[in-house]
């Protein structure tokens, strides 16, 4: 059982005063004429995202759900509409009214208040097992999070892995070099507009190549030895490690793939190392990943196509208002023009449930949410996001939105304590699996679904056919009460939402 450490409130405040004060203060423009209604409500918006990322910064125990979804909440939906309201400048052309701009701000903050909701009633519930450590029995979600890396199970995703790669790289048009030149060198049949099979067939190459290849080199690291040593296996270990690593740096690179992905498998690698899950190691890579998002993040899209054009450094506040990659908040106006004018249908849900029916078969699935709104706003560029607020609300409305994101917001809070009470088991799903969800709910979030639900899934379940439950596994420990004694102030750990 780990002792209860303490939240540092020095460091808590600071980062309070550079997320709430500083950061929106440097992004905030001179507004010509009346401010904007919608920038009093949005001034909200930034202290609940800024307050709650800080408190992930600052708590006890290391929240890498929490984190994802914090940071996302606190830059796109927290940071950018700021410069875009107090400027009433937006990436794309499109404009709305003063009406639809304050929805916007409110149904954001909607969906922010239902995931503190869900992350305090998933709390509570922990709370409430440490208070009875005697009843606490493991349930189906702890029994799930804790099987272990089945050894030839892992060896079998590792030829099946290399096996996809001699199959399918040749066929790559452009061959292997293709994928050290642009994404769009790889992707290049995707953007065919004949709608031919191929434009469906490209993406599922790619994802059946990058992650299974992923979880490959990961498992293979976590793998832990057999009871009493197998040369075997330790010698077939040894042969497959280079050969993966060389096949992630082809498959899975930041030139070929999205950065959202990219940053992905790379975070994920990082965050399943035991030595830098420790605090002050945890603390560093989460605020180089914060600085590396707000500043690097715009510019790394350098390579996405072959016809590359020179960087110019801008302010962060021009970046806000002029890089499509922070469109979600006009999206969120848009979908609410949208939704005025064509209403909300829980039909919509459908289409991402079941993303895999082909469009032949089913001719009526519902469009691609961001392509609908790129449509609806007339914009020449279709390749928009869609974050799940929106996505949400076209479902249901405001009661969508609500439910959904407290789910998200209980899941990921119980995913982080399943995560935290089995770090000393360094080959289970919980340490595996938790942070590849964390920052893989940095695409979730931006969307749209329909497009981001296939990889999801297959991320998701790889994993579960490579683990197995074992009979004789100890029982879970009870999540450490709050009023454990603390035996001595130590470094408070990285991470972590209340």
């Amino acid at each position: 059982m780990r002792d209860a450490r303490v939240r540092s409130v020095p460091a808590l405040c600071i980062w309070a005063v550079v997320l709430v004060v500083l950061l929106p203060g440097l992004v905030l423009r001179p507004h010509s004429g009346q401010v904007p209604t919608a920038l009093f409500l949005q001034g909200v918006v930034v202290a609940h995202t800024g307050g709650a990322l800080a408190r992930v910064l600052t708590a006890p125990r290391v929240r890498l759900a929490g984190l994802g979804f914090w940071m996302f909440s606190y830059i796109w939906f927290g940071l950018a509409p700021v410069t875009m309201l107090s400027s009433d400048t937006y990436p794309s052309p499109y404009r709305t009214g003063a009406q639809t701009s304050f929805a916007a701000v409110a149904v954001v903050e909607l969906g922010l208040l239902a995931h503190s909701a869900g992350t305090a009633f998933a709390a509570r519930r922990e709370h409430a097992g440490a208070a009875r450590p005697a009843a606490f029995r493991p349930g189906v979600v702890e029994r799930l999070l804790a099987r272990r890396l089945a050894p030839w199970r892992v060896l079998l995703l590792c030829g099946l892995a290399l096996a996809l790669a001699v199959l399918l790289l040749p066929g790559q048009p452009g061959g292997v070099a293709a994928y050290f030149t642009s994404r769009e060198a790889v992707q290049g049949i995707v953007a065919a507009p004949d709608g031919s099979s191929d434009a469906f067939l490209q993406p599922l190459r790619s994802w059946s190549l990058s992650v299974p290849a992923f979880w490959a080199l990961l498992s293979l690291l976590r793998l832990r030895p057999l009871p009493g040593g197998d040369r075997l296996l330790r010698g077939i270990r040894r042969l497959l490690l280079p050969l993966l690593v060389v096949l992630n740096v082809v498959v899975n690179n930041p030139i070929s793939k999205p950065r959202f992905w990219a940053g992905t498998v790379l975070l994920t690698l990082l965050f399943t190392v035991p030595r830098l899950c420790r605090p002050r190691a945890s603390r560093a890579i989460v605020g180089a990943l914060l600085a590396a998002v707000l500043v690097v993040f715009p510019y790394s899209d350098y390579f996405r196509y072959d016809d590359r054009q020179e960087v110019h450094v801008v302010s962060l506040a021009e970046q806000f208002t002029a890089k499509g990659d922070y469109d979600a908040f006009q999206q969120m106006q848009t979908g609410l023009d949208y939704a005025r004018e064509n209403g909300v249908s829980p039909r919509n849900a459908l289409g991402p449930l079941l993303f895999m029916v082909p469009r032949s078969v089913w001719p009526d699935k519902p469009e691609d949410t961001g392509i609908a709104l790129a449509r609806y706003a007339g914009s020449g560029l279709l390749n928009l996001s869609a974050p799940l607020w929106i996505e949400s609300y076209l479902w249901g409305g405001p009661a969508a939105v609500a439910l959904v994101f407290c789910l998200l917001g209980a899941a990921g809070r119980r995913m982080d304590e399943l995560r935290d009470r089995l770090l000393d088991r360094p080959d289970s799903l919980a340490v595996l699996l938790v942070p590849a969800f964390a920052f893989y709910q940095l695409i979730l979030l931006r969307g749209s679904l329909l497009g981001v639900t296939g990889p999801m899934v297959l991320m998701m379940t790889i994993p579960l056919l490579i683990t197995t439950s074992t009979r004789r596994m100890p029982r879970l420990a009870a999540p450490v009460p709050l009023s454990a004694p603390i035996p001595h102030a130590s470094l408070p750990h990285a991470g972590g939402h209340p």
